[in-house]
């Protein structure tokens, strides 16, 4: 996997891999950043991504699926685990391992109140259950416009 360039931003998004779908992963790689946030709008993100590209290109490293899971751990700070291809000296490596379930959804970020309880209802009609919700956001809102799309994945640990 080649490393993303910050001009090629944000790929093209196939919802069809994310949209109510159970992979299970085993010891997948990820780094995880912090981002502040006020009430959880990002204030910092940019700076944020701007050092992983920096982190994972100087290691020749590549990011996997575009995938960045956000973890909302309090109003004022997010933790975002970048998926990469292997470990990335100076960042902090983590993995997460297990089955997780995802499911896609299209429109603004003030709708992710929705989301939730949509997400909520699919989970419990499947018979399952998770303890933390991660939240993907697809693309940046400059790609949002250029595809016409503004995706959101939830995905969550069963």
């Amino acid at each position: 996997m080649k490393p993303l360039s910050d001009q090629e931003c944000c790929p093209p998004f196939e919802p069809t891999v994310w949209d109510d779908k159970i992979h299970e992963w085993k010891e997948k790689k990820f780094i995880r950043e912090k981002v502040c946030t006020f009430f959880f709008m990002p204030l910092n993100f940019g700076q944020v991504m701007k050092r992983v590209f920096e982190k994972v290109n100087h290691a020749g490293a590549g990011f996997v699926d575009n995938l960045g899971l956000s973890d909302h751990t309090s109003r004022w700070n997010m933790d975002i685990l970048i998926a990469v291809d292997r470990e990335i000296p100076g960042a902090e490596n983590t993995t997460l391992s297990g089955k997780f379930y995802s499911r896609v959804y299209e429109g603004p970020y003030s709708d992710t109140g929705k989301f939730c309880k949509d997400f909520d209802a699919a989970v419990k009609a499947r018979g399952l259950a998770y303890e933390k919700m991660y939240m993907w956001y697809v693309y940046c809102p400059k790609c949002a416009k250029k595809y016409g799309k503004n995706y959101t994945v939830i995905v969550a640990g069963v």
